[in-house]
């Protein structure tokens, strides 16, 4: 009878244990059966490439991202015009990610063989195209303004703006109404987005960089303080473009400074006008300006344009001469003169050059 009863008990537990033993083998394929589709579709959803990101328009077309635009809406961006299938992906990859949702300003050549998170990884990380800008000498702000906004996400407006902003001339230290005159000349590789305090910042450093301490010194021997060497250099560079002429004219105007003549600058009155360069009629020689070098003496308050390395240099090392006055040649040159009387027969052969 013992042996009876503990067959049965036996029994019993061996098809209890494989009953539980089968349940537990359907519980495991059945939550795999679940799991492993799910993360299959979570990777696809994720990380492969071509499932919501094409390759359609991006190689090709630059992905902008404008300063103030919220992460929404660069999504819909993508989706409107670069081959993002659907937005709300990215939405939910960027959910996940928090940290890949900060995209700075700018614009971006995006490869293709994207996946959602390598799109938006890509976006956080890679650096902003940058532009190559050349700042030609002897420009007015005005131009150097259509130049920026031209190639850059900057508004000739707003650039404009910028260049009178008290603060931004406090903190880099300019004493003058406006930033003209350090708008440093040169070619220059600016990021796209950049705001129009970051290009200034970085042209009044260029200048910065070029004036240093040895060239500082040298002006301050000719009584002439950074600003001030600036205007002569801005008046220099408005006079001629040939290089080789530039110490000669520096050398004339530095002399007339020194005995205290008006230094008679027809650029300067041009500045005063406000309008472009050309010639200049006796009535426009009236004009009440301090800009108006022909009705008053010394330099005007600040430089007329902005000029180059070669006309700052021409005021540090001018030509040693006794030459008093210029006039234009007709041909793009000057003759010079020591006396009232040479110039003025040197102006009788620029007439004549003229008819």
């Amino acid at each position: 009878m013992e042996k009876r009863t503990a067959d049965v008990l036996f029994q019993i537990t061996c098809r209890d244990y494989f009953m539980r033993d089968t349940i537990t083998s359907r519980f495991f394929f059945f939550i795999s059966s679940m799991v492993i589709p799910s993360l299959v579709f979570l990777a696809a959803f994720f990380f492969l490439p071509g499932w919501n990101v094409t390759s359609e328009g991006l190689p090709q077309d630059k992905i902008i991202v404008r300063r103030g635009a919220s992460f929404r809406s660069i999504t819909a961006s993508l989706h409107d015009k670069h081959g993002i299938r659907h937005q709300r992906p990215l939405l939910i990859t960027a959910g996940l990610f928090p940290k890949l949702r900060n995209i700075k300003p700018g614009r971006y050549a995006v490869p293709p063989g994207h996946s959602n998170y390598s799109l938006l990884s890509y976006l956080h990380h890679h650096p902003q195209d940058e532009e190559r800008v050349m700042i030609p000498e002897g420009m007015r702000q005005e131009k150097i303004a259509a130049i920026i906004s031209s190639q850059l996400d900057i508004d000739s407006l707003s650039f404009m703006k910028s260049t009178t902003d008290k603060a931004l001339l406090d903190e880099l230290g300019v004493g003058a109404e406006s930033f003209e005159g350090y708008y440093f000349p040169g070619t220059y590789n600016f990021p796209w987005a950049s705001s129009s305090e970051e290009v200034i910042r970085f042209l009044v450093n260029r200048f910065r960089t070029f004036y240093n301490d040895s060239l500082q010194t040298i002006a301050s021997g000719r009584g002439l303080d950074e600003l001030g060497l600036l205007t002569l250099a801005s008046i220099v560079e408005a006079e001629t473009p040939l290089h080789k002429e530039k110490p000669l004219i520096a050398g004339v105007y530095l002399n007339r400074l020194q005995k205290n003549m008006k230094i008679q600058a027809d650029p300067t009155v041009q500045y005063a006008l406000g309008g472009k360069p050309g010639r200049l009629l006796y009535k426009d020689l009236s004009v009440d300006s301090p800009y108006n070098t022909y009705k008053y003496k010394g330099l005007p308050p600040a430089p007329i344009c902005n000029p180059g390395a070669a006309s700052i240099m021409a005021v540090l090392y001018p030509a040693e001469t006794e030459y008093l006055y210029f006039v234009a040649t007709g041909n793009g040159g000057h003759y010079f003169a020591k006396t009232i009387r040479e110039h003025a027969e040197n102006v009788k052969k620029y007439r004549r050059s003229r008819r």
